[in-house]
């Protein structure tokens, strides 16, 4: 795959009947060792971008400092790459679908786009002008709109299946090509969402989680892990590091991949 139209139709397709499992990388090391794993696309971590980037997550990265590193992960690897962008990088829609063209310009093959705000969610009908703008900034994009009400504890318990339902709905209105909803992994909730939502739906799964051939047999079309693989890589560099400080040895070191594998990843 050389052509970006190509890459984005067959990131599209990748849905569908899924599941489409993604395990998010944070750079280009990263994105190529997942790809070398078997990966048919690479998602971005918005929170390991950040942080490999000397930002906290939310919000707080500069927007050519993420479209930068997306560009750099397209060019490296030959699958579809998907690009987490927050809430979009932007105040307002306008300021989204800047991001949306960069990121597109970048090589991108879909986005993520979240409806969290502060500690809480957007209003709906906001949110929904958001992904309309970048809807129109690009026609072809796969826009996989997230909706945080469960992750971020918004409103009655008993109500938030309703209320993502709702606004997936909303969203769907608005030119999303699919729904994730992280914050949900119990089987029966996954079922109802899937069965609720006319679009493939997004799962983040993780330590503790249902396995991906689970959540696939309750609807879940596509399977992400956030920031699972920068923790786990930066707590082996945490124990490496105190090890070798605290006690002058280097076992912890032991398991890591060999210079010539890593090094060998940048030569194909």
């Amino acid at each position: 795959m050389t052509s970006n139209t190509e890459r984005t139709k067959l990131f599209h397709a990748l849905h569908q009947p899924g599941p489409l499992t993604l395990p998010n990388a944070w750079d280009v090391a990263s994105a190529l060792i997942v790809e070398a794993a078997g990966a048919t696309a690479v998602a971005t971590t918005s929170a390991g971008v950040a942080w490999s980037l000397g930002a906290p997550d939310g919000d707080r990265l500069e927007r050519d400092l993420a479209v930068e590193l997306v560009a750099r992960i397209a060019k490296a690897v030959k699958v579809p790459v998907t690009a987490d962008i927050e809430s979009g990088f932007g105040e307002n829609a306008g300021e989204v679908a800047e991001t949306v063209r960069a990121i597109v310009a970048a090589g991108a093959s879909g986005v993520n786009i979240e409806d969290g705000h502060g500690s809480s969610v957007r209003d709906a009908q906001e949110q929904k002008e958001r992904l309309a703008a970048a809807r129109e900034a690009a026609p072809d994009l796969f826009i996989n709109a997230r909706i945080d009400v469960y992750l971020r504890g918004v409103g009655d318990p008993a109500d938030r299946l309703q209320l993502a339902l709702d606004r997936a709905k909303t969203y769907l209105e608005a030119g999303a090509s699919g729904i994730f909803v992280p914050g949900v992994t119990d089987l029966a909730t996954v079922r109802e969402l899937a069965n609720g939502i006319d679009a493939p739906l997004n799962v983040l799964a993780g330590p503790g989680a249902p396995a991906v051939g689970e959540l696939a047999s309750a609807g879940a079309a596509r399977i992400s892990v956030g920031t699972a693989l920068p923790s786990a890589a930066y707590a082996v560099a945490q124990k490496v590091a105190v090890e070798l400080l605290s006690k002058g040895t280097y076992g912890s070191a032991e398991e890591g991949l060999s210079y010539g594998e890593l090094n060998a990843l940048f030569n194909q």
